[in-house]
């Protein structure tokens, strides 16, 4: 479960856009709203990779997905090994039919 958000959304877009539409620099916007001025030049960067304006970041729809093929591969590794522990107690049987046996021949 994620640790609850400092800022809500609204003060998040507010700080964003006002970045965006001043260009003052991020700190002194942050100082102005009482942000710091760290969060909100991570929340600038997001915004800039989300609208595809930035490579070198997941966009927030990457980091959800990504989030959750980690969490079914973890699923899966778990199932897994459960099914490698529980084969330790299944016979085994060969997967190679046997031939010429008596009682294995169709009647005719």
């Amino acid at each position: 479960m994620a640790a609850p958000r400092k800022y809500p959304d609204e003060v998040r877009e507010r700080a964003i856009r006002e970045v965006r539409a001043t260009g003052r620099p991020i700190a002194h916007v942050a100082k102005d709203l009482g942000i710091h001025k760290e969060a909100l030049r991570g929340w600038v960067r997001q915004a800039e990779a989300d609208r595809g304006g930035r490579d070198d970041r997941l966009t927030t729809a990457e980091q959800d997905e990504l989030k959750q093929l980690r969490k079914e591969v973890a699923e899966l590794r778990r199932a897994n090994e459960i099914l490698k522990a529980a084969s330790v107690f299944l016979p085994r049987r060969s997967t190679v039919p046997v031939r010429g046996r008596a009682g294995d021949r169709p009647p005719a």
